[in-house]
């Protein structure tokens, strides 16, 4: 059975279709295409390894059958966890081909994240790496499996003793089953992005095939990739940006080469950028602040890099000026969500609009607009909430009603929870976020889900977690502590989050205790007050 998600509403699909947006064809043939016209071509470098187009899409296809033979059917779900390797392409393809939908978690993500998402979905199978703590051994996917009945599948890749060995998987004879591999629909649900939420664990976004592939078709146009284009995917290559915008998916379009590295850190992928003669990646801010550092001391030689896309948190203008002057290519700033929107300066744009903005809607039909505390429609130069619609923005989260009703207004905009400005020329500058979210280096912290989690701890009374401004991440957390024990110190609370299955980086950086926290008018804590406190101790 299809799965179920928020369709666009007829006159609108209609309307995308026959514009040519929505072309009603699976995502898959991004790979099949690519393997038709270039079989010999190198699509993916991981570490030692190559793979050409017609390996990727072989070995795509016998895992496909291989799961198949597993009782794996169209309409299935699944829970994928695997780091920068290879095989995430290899899955990602393999399940597509075959109509199952994944979401794929991020590899640090913890027992927290992976319990909910698995809550929510209802996988027949999960694929995830022994590298994980997780699934050192067999306990965790023991538990999935207490509350998640349809959960027959395991494939783990790395040695294991407890679920099927995932490289076993695409080795060997595949007795024919794979011809019959089918895809899902082109109008439903290919596969589930996560959300940067600020309530709680992130929601479920579903993407289908015809609204994901036009985002990926557009994004490699407005970046011009081609054949010769090589890639260097340093970001986790779960994330929207790396996958999509354009990404690997985009590259695999052009018919290029996706090099994967393993972490975004200078020493690795700068030695990855002058082997594999990789001429554009994408990082997010904070990473592009440590990768200027390193060049600073003569560390970095890269004649073939021409671009280098940052997106993922707003980048200072000063750090904007900097990337172009000591790594001498083209910047292009990538201001985007996973629910769907996506804005890109152009490659030949003036420097005003490169430094200062963070691009404008890829598609004629993103339809945008600026709003203030009561709804009421700003101009051009305002600040307010952005709301936008359109042929890639979903229209809805996965079995979220009561969110939904909230995150979406009456005309189907999506409330994206970003104050900004947009130029008279139809620029957007970013200037904070409305919802209560922490972005710490591009990771998404939902404050909610951190201070329920602390208030779990029989010595916590009240707690409040807030950004705080840091030169290298951008933003990190603080939380505010009414303890009803005076000898309360951060070692026992980070013990307490991490007991809980937290993932490491939603961590509070900072603690202060206090005695009571401050509240408005209407009885909410004022985090804005907390905000000035840590501004003023830190001198800011």
């Amino acid at each position: 059975m299809p799965i179920e998600f928020t369709p666009w509403p007829e006159a609108f699909a209609r309307n995308y279709r026959e514009k040519g947006y929505w072309r009603s064809a699976p995502l898959t043939e991004i790979l099949q295409s690519a393997r038709r016209r270039h079989p010999d071509s190198v699509a993916l470098i991981c570490r030692d390894r190559q793979f050409t187009y017609a390996e990727l899409d072989a070995k795509a296809s016998q895992l496909a059958s291989s799961l198949q033979q597993r009782g794996l059917r169209s309409g299935d779900t699944a829970l994928v966890q695997l780091q920068n390797i290879a095989e995430f392409y290899f899955v990602f393809f393999a399940l597509l081909k075959m109509g199952v939908a994944p979401v794929n978690a991020l590899f640090n993500h913890d027992r927290l994240e992976l319990t909910a998402y698995a809550e929510q979905l209802q996988p027949r199978l999960l694929i995830a790496s022994a590298e994980h703590p997780l699934f050192a051994d067999g306990a965790y996917v023991k538990r999935l499996q207490s509350f998640t009945p349809e959960l027959s599948v395991v494939a783990i890749h790395g040695r294991n003793d407890y679920a099927d060995d995932l490289e076993s998987l695409w080795e060997g004879d595949s007795g024919g089953a794979a011809d019959e591999a089918r895809p899902s629909a082109p109008d439903q649900v290919a596969f589930f992005q996560l959300s940067g939420g600020s309530t709680g664990v992130p929601k479920l976004i579903p993407r289908t095939h015809d609204d994901y592939y036009y985002s990926v078709r557009r994004s490699a146009d407005i970046c011009r990739l081609t054949p010769e284009s090589r890639y260097l995917c340093a970001l986790p290559a779960a994330h929207n940006f790396p996958l999509s915008s354009p990404g690997a998916l985009g590259v695999f379009h052009a018919g290029g080469t996706v090099a994967m590295a393993q972490n975004p850190s200078a020493d690795l992928c700068f030695d990855l950028i002058r082997r594999h003669r990789v001429n554009f990646t994408a990082i997010v801010p904070t990473i592009a602040s440590l990768w200027l550092d390193a060049a600073a001391g003569g560390a970095f030689e890269a004649p073939n890099l021409a671009v280098i896309q940052v997106g993922g948190a707003r980048l200072s203008e000063a750090v904007a000026r900097r990337l172009v002057a000591v790594f001498g290519c083209r910047l292009q700033q990538v201001f985007g969500m996973a629910e769907g929107l996506v804005n890109y300066t152009d490659l030949d744009d003036d420097c005003e609009r490169i430094f200062a903005t963070q691009g404008r809607p890829m598609s004629p039909d993103d339809e945008l607009k600026v709003v203030d505390a009561n709804g009421g429609e700003l101009g051009a130069g305002e600040v307010g909430e952005l709301l936008t619609r359109g042929p890639y923005t979903i229209r809805g989260y996965y079995r979220c009603p009561e969110h939904n009703a909230r995150a979406f207004d009456e005309e189907g905009f999506y409330r994206t929870g970003d104050l900004v400005e947009i130029t008279t020329d139809g620029y957007l500058k970013v200037v904070g976020r409305k919802k209560d979210q922490i972005n710490r280096g591009g990771e998404k912290i939902a404050a909610e889900e951190i201070e329920n989690l602390l208030l779990r701890h029989e010595a916590v009374v009240h707690a409040a977690l807030i950004s705080m401004p840091d030169a290298v991440m951008g933003e990190k957390s603080c939380a505010y502590i009414v303890a009803s024990d005076a000898t309360l110190r951060p070692i026992a609370l980070r013990k307490h989050l991490r007991s809980e299955g937290v993932a490491e980086f939603k961590l509070p950086d900072r603690f202060e205790f206090v005695d009571r926290l401050p509240l408005t008018a209407f009885g909410k804590v004022d985090k804005q007050t907390l905000r000035s406190d840590i501004h003023a101790k830190l001198n800011v």
